[in-house]
């Protein structure tokens, strides 16, 4: 069994399309739901990683501290599953509840 970081990233900047508080609950209930389900089914290698919105960026002229996106989405956060390979792990994420918000989830081998 192969390790998958799944990292979830949305619009997180465009006011029109947020969420309101009432989907934002709804939301954290089918994220708790999924990863339920996940670890029920022993896919959960590691739980949802924040991300504390810090970092830096490292480039040709040094280290920055940032980050700072040149793009709309961000990371809203992350884990790490348990797969078979790639298709699985694709499988795995099909079900995420960022997809729900017009978000996407990348798919890396955590090695």
């Amino acid at each position: 069994m192969n390790e998958f970081l799944l990292i979830f990233r949305r619009d997180f900047t465009t006011k029109e399309i947020q969420p309101s508080p009432e989907e934002l609950q709804q939301q954290l209930r089918q994220w708790q739901e999924w990863f339920g389900s996940l670890a029920a089914q022993d896919k959960l290698a590691r739980p949802l990683q924040r991300w504390d919105g810090q970092g830096m960026i490292v480039d040709p002229k040094g280290v920055t501290n940032g980050p700072y996106a040149e793009i709309k989405e961000s990371i809203g956060g992350l884990i790490i599953v348990k797969a078979k390979d790639y298709d699985e792990a694709a499988h795995i994420a099909k079900d995420c509840p960022i997809l729900i918000l017009g978000g996407n989830v990348e798919i890396r081998m955590a090695i």
